[in-house]
């Protein structure tokens, strides 16, 4: 049945899911009373301890060896992911939901400049314009977050985009001698662990409520199905096609804030907010109609191609396997 959805339905089914199953994190955040280093070192602990069983289930005793193949994303991601954890969690505590998750739409543009910044890629006239737009919208969340929140607040929150950025950049950059790429995931236990110790040494080995504990393990839960599912997306779906459906996640987060805490930011937030969403979307969808006007050119669907050339390699292993025990 799942075999015979079409390519990019499937993508865009998985991509979904993922970006579902993260957006209550903020209103967990947001519920829970338990100081900033307890919550980090919960969150860590009960994330770490289901991404490494998923990870040891897919590689058992190989699993050192898929780290190490990792190269230095071993390294970086685990530390990126760590930082974006605490300043999304701190954020989410000093300002408003809606700000933080529109904070987080900005990852794909920050990655940008990094590339251009690092690697000296040239960016295009459109990219200039989307950050010339989403400073102008950052810059009206912080004004109306000094009449009646906190700038600190929206202060760390920009560090989200970043860390998210280099965590995507630098696993992107790892190149594998199979056409399947370099399976980062089997990092991510390494990014919970980077993000407990510091609660750990901060004091936040402390046991919370019956009621904070409830979420805290729903927050586990949920986080696991929604890094995976975005983690895959991009296997199906062109990075552009991918944001537009992370940007469902300042929607549905923010909305769930709303109804289950009655949090709305000031109306200088939200419309400043609403230009960096507008500015990503009309992005998004530029990108998205500029390569299906390629396709229609004639210009071969880069994801297809990759995926027929990861069916053959696993054809062609599953064959060399049955060979060598015959």
């Amino acid at each position: 049945m799942w075999t015979r959805l079409p390519f990019r339905l499937r993508g865009y089914l998985i991509t979904m899911t993922g970006v579902l199953f993260l957006s209550p994190d903020a209103l967990l955040v947001k519920a829970t009373t338990v100081d900033v280093t307890t919550f980090m070192f919960w969150r860590g602990l009960l994330l770490g301890i289901t991404l490494m069983g998923i990870a040891w289930l897919r590689y058992g005793r190989e699993l050192p060896a898929a780290v190490k193949a990792c190269g230095p994303a071993a390294w970086w991601c685990p530390l990126a992911f760590a930082g974006s954890a605490w300043a999304f969690v701190i954020a989410n505590r000093l300002t408003a939901a809606g700000n933080v998750l529109v904070m987080m739409n900005l990852a794909p543009l920050v990655a940008a400049l990094i590339g251009w910044w690092v690697f000296g890629e040239r960016l295009r006239r459109q990219t200039w314009v989307v950050i010339v737009v989403c400073v102008a919208g950052a810059c009206l969340m912080a004004s109306g977050e000094i009449g009646g929140g906190s700038p600190l607040g929206l202060a760390v929150a920009l560090i989200v985009p970043f860390c998210i950025a280099i965590n995507t950049t630098v696993a992107s950059a790892q190149k594998s001698q199979s056409r399947r790429g370099v399976d980062t995931t089997v990092i991510l236990p390494l990014g919970c662990l980077a993000t407990l110790l510091p609660a750990a040494l901060l004091g936040g080995v402390q046991l919370p409520s019956a009621e904070d504990m409830q979420y805290l393990v729903a927050m586990g839960v949920l986080l696991t199905v929604a890094y995976f599912g975005i983690q895959t997306g991009p296997r199906y779906l062109p990075g552009a096609e991918v944001s537009l459906v992370m940007l469902l996640e300042t929607l549905v987060g923010t909305l769930l804030v709303w109804a289950w805490l009655g949090e709305v930011p000031t109306l200088l937030a939200c419309v400043g907010g609403g230009l960096i969403v507008a500015a990503m979307l009309l992005s998004g969808l530029r990108d998205l109609h500029r390569q299906r006007r390629k396709a229609a050119a004639g210009a071969p669907d880069a994801q297809r191609l990759q995926q027929r050339l990861v069916e053959e390699e696993g054809t062609a292993e599953a064959g060399e396997l049955g060979g060598a025990r015959h």
